[in-house]
């Protein structure tokens, strides 16, 4: 059975090629999970039994760094939410760059009809670099063929190249990167279904998506491949401390696409949400939280790293994903540092997903996606909860958590849904966060 991107057990394969957006059924996600509940990852225990947590404490994101409570949207906008960016730069992903000087956009294929005569589609290389050859990006973008203005969008980020990923005989064939850490034409079928992008269409929203490894490959010496690579200082092969990893790398093309669509007349730039799932869950979490353009951000199964929150031991630690062995090479190196002493790191999950506000945001989960902590991302939104209230926007308002398929908080401004099953986004989860779309963009 194949693996998702956020099991203990990944391979290099796994990684590269899993797509976890997309649906497998139910009873194979279950066995899935059943399955990949180790004891013992990277060296260290991993805990699934609510009774061994253990106890901790949150870092308040309503007291500034120097003590003061903050009451009103506009300190927290001014000043706490400033200082929390920074403290993540510094902690956990390390700091983006702005837009590059020399990008620009090559609109390869313009305004062909698509899926039925539903859609229009377009296909479009974003060049991060006067260089044509290499550091770029492919997106292809498909909105109703009915429209008569600019309409609303979602924006996907995926694990596989879009002609993989969209049943459409007129997308140009991508490249992917291999378990060998070499790029191939992906020009060869998935283990995984293909999205239903019709879905969008049919509901009045466009829809576009970019490979994630377009933008930098996700292995440890991805770096040398990808963007962050035009960055680094003379002599300099790896990141210092606080420089960015993969995930601010991937966070940082999904800036680059939003600059594109703020060029394409047929797409209304104001209201574009976004998603991702596992890593790329966590990459749309970060992305939102540096980029307010984005109106409304879909983090899917995110788990540590993303909305779970760090501190509770359960699942995934930081101990497991910092690991250099396994994913360090994600984040800033920093991170690592508080493997051994969560309790040190100045940030967790909550004030990840309170730098969204007041901006909705949907955090879609699994029941038993044990590994990735469902709870624990229930919890973080609990915590955030008081920032979404300054702003008089709604989020969980107690501690019980709801159960799998309970629908009575996926509609707040900081909603939460989780599905009966595992890593995973089903096809209940698509019809909801569709729904979620109609109500916020």
């Amino acid at each position: 059975m194949s693996k998702f991107p956020n099991s203990p057990h990944r391979t290099s394969a796994a990684k590269w090629m899993t797509c976890c957006l997309l649906s497998v059924s139910y009873i194979a996600a279950a066995q899935q999970q059943a399955a990949n509940r180790p004891t013992m990852v990277a060296g260290f225990p991993v805990n699934y039994s609510e009774d061994s947590v253990g106890t901790y404490t949150l870092p308040d994101p309503l007291k500034t760094n120097d003590g003061q409570k903050v009451t009103s949207a506009e300190v927290w906008t001014k000043k706490r939410r400033p200082e929390i960016v920074k403290l993540f730069e510094e902690s956990q992903f390390g700091k983006m760059p702005g837009r590059p000087t020399d990008m620009h956009f090559n609109v390869f294929d313009k305004e062909t009809p698509a899926l039925n005569g539903k859609a229009t589609r377009k296909q479009v290389t974003v060049y991060f670099t006067k260089d044509t050859a290499d550091h770029k990006m492919n997106l292809v973008i498909y909105t109703p063929a009915a429209a008569t203005k600019p309409v609303p969008l979602l924006m996907n980020i995926s694990f596989i190249a879009y002609n993989q990923l969209i049943d459409d005989p007129g997308l140009m064939v991508g490249n992917v990167w291999n378990k060998e850490g070499q790029r191939v034409k992906a020009d060869k079928p998935t283990p995984f279904g293909k999205m239903n992008v019709e879905q969008f269409i049919d509901a009045g929203f466009g829809f576009a998506t970019v490979y994630y490894g377009d933008i930098e490959p996700d292995f440890k010496d991805g770096i040398k491949h990808g963007i962050r690579s035009l960055y680094l200082k003379p002599g300099q092969t790896q990141t210092a401390p606080d420089e960015w990893g993969a995930i601010a790398a991937w966070g940082w093309g999904l800036s680059r696409a939003m600059d594109y669509f703020e060029t394409d007349k047929s797409i209304d730039s104001k209201r574009v949400a976004l998603q991702g799932a596992s890593r790329l869950g966590k990459t749309v979490l970060w992305a939102g939280a540096h980029d307010p353009r984005y109106k409304v951000i879909i983090a899917s199964i995110s788990g540590e790293g993303g909305a779970a929150l760090s501190r509770r031991n359960y699942g995934e630690t930081i101990q497991h994903i910092s690991d250099p062995s396994r994913y360090l090479y994600q984040f800033a190196p920093k991170y690592h540092d508080y493997a051994a002493n969560v309790n040190s790191l100045p940030v967790d999950g909550h004030m990840l997903v309170a730098l969204i506000a007041p901006r909705p945001l949907l955090l879609q989960t699994g029941s038993t996606d044990y590994w990735s902590d469902p709870k624990g991302e229930f919890l973080a939104a609990v915590a955030a909860a008081p920032v979404y209230k300054l702003f008089k926007e709604k989020g969980p308002e107690t501690a019980v958590m709801p159960a799998a398929g309970d629908t009575s908080l996926l509609m707040n401004e900081l909603g939460y849904f989780m599905h009966d099953g595992g890593h995973s986004v089903l096809p209940v989860d698509w019809t909801h966060i569709i729904s979620y779309m109609k109500k916020y963009l």
